[in-house]
């Protein structure tokens, strides 16, 4: 982990001041997500980010009881990820400096276990493709081991000597794998040079098959010799957002909520706006853009309704989340609307924080529940405080 620091470090003293692309550089472990720093193209405050994180002993890597928990951090990071980005136009590189997945004999794993496994690597297949997110490893481990001279336990605790390699997600998203040297500071600015230029081609599957296991392969050839295409291998069948149950809700859309909610990243897959109250220092209005809502055609007994779970949380000036509030909100659109068809009708959600004097920031998560979407918005309370008060009416001399 302190190479992997001193390689990024090294790569970025090497960029001009003004980086080519904006970048955001994050940090995680098995206790935490953290954004070091937003998207920026200066360089000199990413640095500033990475030389106030310092690199830790990761030991639950070497503890086999903690397989599982490794193998969910990698999986939500990348969903996590994606869903935050997956409303930025055009196409975006997530280089993945670090280790992955942990060794795993999956011949010892019960096939219920397996298949969980196999269920998430199709959802972040697909998350990832939605959001147009290439991934790029890199291993910083250095040299690979050779299993003739270390011997066969050395190969498979290589962090792509496993039966399950995280390489696999690179490649599956377009992506390349790079490994086996100890210039991670140039494999890192190769990663960023090969995301730099893309095509993108579209075209209509001839596969009706509806099996959502089956993985569907794609192959790109070029009819001039001496080119190399990097391109996704396939997709997975898309899979709608699961039912929202407001009473028992699904583990999933808990963890994605709880991401969005505890999370500095700014969610953009739902565009919305915070209106702070003029009267209420506690009070703001979320307005939701009708483009990222969708209305339910109009029946006999029920108009055109969308629904949306808004999440709400207050934070100390510490980050401590001091309070959550979740709804589950069904909205009918208002009877002169088209029973039918495309409307761009919005929705405006007024909601009351309960004021606590140690509460600095406020942040509002919603969630689009016909797509999955999510957007975020925050809003800093001790500011709203000093600038939505009335100014008093001035006296006269």
């Amino acid at each position: 982990m302190a190479f992997a620091r001193y390689s990024l470090k090294k790569f970025l003293e090497r960029q001009p001041g003004k980086l080519d692309t904006p970048t955001m550089l994050i940090a995680v472990d098995l206790q935490k997500f953290s954004v070091l720093h937003d998207y920026t193209q200066n360089k000199d405050e990413i640095l500033t980010a990475l030389d106030h994180h310092f690199a830790v002993l990761p030991w639950q890597a070497q503890q086999g009881q903690w397989r599982s928990e490794r193998l969910a951090t990698a999986f939500l990071t990348l969903r996590r990820v994606a869903e935050a980005v997956v409303g930025h136009p055009g196409h975006k590189n997530m280089i993945w400096v670090g280790r992955g997945f942990p060794a795993i004999r999956w011949a010892d794993v019960p096939v219920d276990t397996e298949n969980r496994v196999n269920n998430a690597v199709q959802d972040c297949v697909n998350v990832l493709r939605d959001a147009r997110v290439t991934l790029y490893t890199i291993d910083p481990a250095g040299l690979q081991i050779d299993p003739g001279v270390y011997g066969a336990a050395a190969a498979f605790n290589d962090p792509f000597g496993g039966e399950y390699q995280f390489n696999r997600l690179a490649k599956a998203t377009g992506g390349r794998t790079l490994y086996g040297r100890n210039d991670v500071d140039a494999e890192i600015g190769t990663a960023i040079r090969d995301g730099a230029s893309f095509y993108t081609l579209t075209y209509r599957p001839q596969n009706t098959s509806l099996d959502p296991s089956k993985f569907r392969k794609i192959n790109v050839t070029l009819d001039r010799p001496g080119l190399t295409v990097y391109t996704r291998e396939g997709y997975y069948l898309q899979r709608g957002p699961g039912h929202v149950d407001p009473t028992n809700p699904s583990r999933r859309l808990v963890s994605d909520l709880i991401s969005a909610d505890s999370s500095t990243m700014v969610y953009d897959g739902v565009a919305l706006t915070l209106e702070p109250s003029l009267t209420d220092t506690d009070s703001f209005t979320v307005h939701v853009n009708g483009r990222s809502l969708y209305w339910t055609p109009a029946t006999d007994t029920e108009p055109r309704h969308t629904d949306v779970i808004l999440v709400v949380s207050t934070f100390d000036k510490k980050g401590k989340e001091l309070k959550r509030v979740a709804k589950n909100i069904h909205a009918s659109a208002s009877p002169d609307v088209a029973p039918t068809g495309r409307i761009d009708h919005g929705l405006s959600l007024v909601y009351k924080i309960d004021h606590d004097p140690k509460a600095i920031r406020a942040r509002f998560v919603v969630r689009i529940t016909s797509s999955g979407r999510i957007g975020t918005a925050d809003a800093t309370l001790d500011q709203a405080h000093a600038t939505n008060l009335t100014p008093p009416a001035p006296t006269t001399p």
